[in-house]
């Protein structure tokens, strides 16, 4: 153990100090805080108290953020604070999961969860990872095969060697994947672009307003209170907190539909979604398997079929498959009294049970196609292939009356959601492009992409060079494992797209924490949820187009808030300095501009809650058009403004602009 480590999840925190760093390291930051200094020069404490408070909020927030990429790590580390039966010293014995390291003799039974990466050796055992692989049915896994770390037994038992613990296993490594995981913050660069004009402007006005200040012989005071003023009149010191509220409110509004943000980014973030990668099992299907087709052979009815099939199964074992045949089935389930029943097992690869039937004994036996045909000394149903090949699982019925006798098969499948193909085609009719991606089989992903109606082609994880295409893209993503997911996520941003991911399972976590609008199903683990930034509360797809509106309503409400203070913050710097100019003196005091800076910015944070339209199509930020509208509106307000305080200072000289004043007036 002191080579290889525990067997946990690893956890990387940073420092609080180190996060205060980076918060405080960036140019909105840099500009209140020369704001804080220039203000402690004049001696203006509580002008400079009011900005540090602003500062201090944005901090805090921001590091608050942060610790939600931490959270879903501590989940998916918790999972592993179990107990294993390994082989110590010759004995067996339980120890904590944690202790277990490579090499360890280990042995797993019904119910037990796989706490480390296991090659089987001895045993058979079904198990449900379709929360680690989106693979939607137990699987079987007999010698030399591997088990993963997350997994759990569903029948049978079996014994292995541990071959990687902690941060080495499959489950590990989607951890490590979900704490490295993060989206572009995409509205926070938009900030800082348009801060970048501002300060632009700032140093060719702060030139120019020194320049005429030295010209006319001001003091050192009278220079830093205009530096002061430029900055209060520039920074766009409420622009993050509007954007933040516009998100809210919104988050507010879908949480009444039943849809929760847990990131307000990813709300804003998804009225730019242009692809959105939807998982398959447990998203577009209902993560349940259902009778999907029966096929009798001879003269034996669907219904009888189902019976005997029926028969063989039992819901006490709650088996996936036996449930689906009992539901199919129905009232008429059982073809007789059962004397004895047998589950199903691994090794047989079927289930059996003695029923009594007009006062006869009969036995039934379901499973493996190919092992019930060979009970019965038959081939294969033609049928088979068929069944097979849209994915389904399928399975064979056979009675023994005196000789066993092949009855025909059942395909079961996981059921396409009844509301996906309309929800796929309203998304489409949105401009967004769908990608189904699963852990599935090729085949089975084509079945369902053409029943929820995605056309555009069929690619495995191993063949990605079409994703980052137009249009004429993949629209189905098979045979995914978590770290696949991930690096998909990745090579539509790197493509330039805005990209949305639902899922439900541990292997999800990690894209729905790259991508910028992670969406979490109603199902969905814990750990999903927390790395996602929605949660869909009821159960369904619709509520995404919902989530897609209301996005595109707040962009334009921020799209309105950004273009009004974009005016204010061009006019007032360019006011200020032709004042110093024109007049010969500053035309705001510091104190002047303070309260300036909240009539402007605060009060016009309103604008969030106007109403506004949903586009039809993503909506991107232009910040060179939103500067360009903003300076076409500022430059008449600017000439407006300088002729009003021409008249006033004519009309009203002891009221107006006072030439004779001295500049720090």
């Amino acid at each position: 153990m002191e080579t290889v480590g525990p067997n946990a999840v690893p956890l990387k925190h940073t420092g609080l100090p180190a996060r205060l760093l980076r918060k405080l390291w960036a140019p909105v930051p840099w500009m209140l805080e020369a704001t804080i200094v220039l203000e402690s020069v004049l001696g203006k404490w509580l002008d400079a108290l009011i900005i540090l408070a602003v500062l201090s909020l944005n901090t805090a927030l921001g590091i608050i953020q942060e610790r939600r990429a931490e959270a879903a790590v501590d989940l998916l580390r918790t999972r592993l604070e179990i107990n294993a039966r390994a082989l110590r010293d010759g004995a067996w014995t339980m120890i904590p999961a944690s202790r277990l390291v490579p090499g360890d003799a280990i042995h797993l039974r019904v119910g037990d969860f796989v706490p480390a990466d296991v090659v089987v050796h001895d045993g058979t055992v079904m198990v449900d990872q379709s929360t680690l692989t989106g693979e939607s049915m137990p699987v079987a896994r007999g010698p030399e095969s591997t088990v993963y770390s997350g997994a759990t037994v569903m029948r049978g038992e079996a014994s292995g060697t541990v071959t990687a613990t902690g941060a080495a296993t499959y489950f590990g490594k989607t951890a490590e994947l979900v704490g490295s995981s993060a989206p572009a913050a995409h509205l926070e660069h938009v900030v800082l672009r348009i801060v970048r004009v501002f300060i632009a402007v700032d140093l060719v006005l702060a030139v120019a307003g020194t320049a005429g200040l030295a010209a006319a012989g001001s003091t050192t005071a009278d220079v830093i209170s205009y530096a002061v003023i430029l900055l209060l009149a520039s920074v766009p010191v409420a622009m993050p907190a509007a954007f933040a509220l516009a998100g809210a409110l919104g988050a507010r509004h879908l949480a009444s539909l039943g849809i929760l943000t847990t990131r307000l980014t990813a709300l804003q973030d998804a009225a730019s979604m242009s692809v959105l990668c939807i998982d398959k099992t447990g998203t577009l299907t209902e993560n349940r398997l259902a009778v999907a087709a029966v096929a009798p052979i001879g003269d034996v009815s669907r219904d009888e079929l189902l019976r005997w099939a029926a028969a063989a199964s039992d819901a006490a074992t709650q088996d996936p498959l036996d449930l689906a045949i009992l539901a199919a089935a129905g009232e008429s389930a059982g073809a007789g009294d059962r004397l004895s029943f047998t589950p199903f097992d691994p090794a047989t690869k079927r289930s059996e049970a003695t029923v009594s039937r007009d006062g006869r004994t009969v036995r039934v036996a379901k499973g493996a196609p190919h092992v019930i045909a060979a009970m019965a000394e038959a081939a294969p149903p033609a049928d088979l292939a068929a069944l097979a090949a849209g994915g389904a699982r399928v399975l064979a019925v056979a009675v023994n009356d005196g000789t066993w006798r092949l009855l025909g098969l059942i395909a079961l499948a996981d059921r396409v959601r009844p509301e996906a193909a309309g929800l796929l085609a309203r998304l489409t009719g949105l401009g967004i492009r769908v990608i189904m991606v699963t852990g599935d089989s090729a085949g089975t992903a084509a079945a369902v992409a053409a029943d929820v109606g995605l056309t555009g082609g069929v690619v495995q994880a191993d063949d990605l060079a079409a994703l980052t295409g137009g249009e004429g893209g993949p629209s189905v993503i098979a045979q995914v494992l978590p770290q696949d997911k991930h690096r998909i996520v990745q090579l539509l941003q790197q493509a330039g797209h805005v990209v949305g991911m639902t899922g439900d399972g541990v292997n999800d976590a990690p894209a729905l924490r790259q991508a910028e609008v992670g969406i979490a199903m109603e199902t969905a683990t814990d750990v999903a949820k927390s790395a996602a930034g929605v949660v869909l509360v009821r159960g369904g797809l619709n509520d995404i187009v919902g989530l897609v509106e209301e996005s595109r309503r707040i962009h334009q409400r921020s799209l309105t808030y950004a273009l009004n203070v974009s005016v204010k913050k061009l006019e007032v710097p360019l006011l200020l300095t032709a004042g110093v100019f024109s007049f010969g003196q500053l035309v705001f005091t510091p104190l002047l501009m303070a309260l300036l800076l909240l009539a402007n910015d605060v009060v016009s944070m309103m604008l969030t809650t106007d109403n506004a339209r949903s586009s039809q199509r993503p909506d991107t930020w232009h910040v060179g058009r939103t500067i360009a509208g903003a300076l076409v509106v500022a430059v008449p307000m600017l000439g407006s403004s300088l002729a009003l305080l021409w008249a006033s200072g004519q009309l009203w000289p002891g009221g107006g602009i006072d030439q004779s004043a001295p500049l720090s007036s």
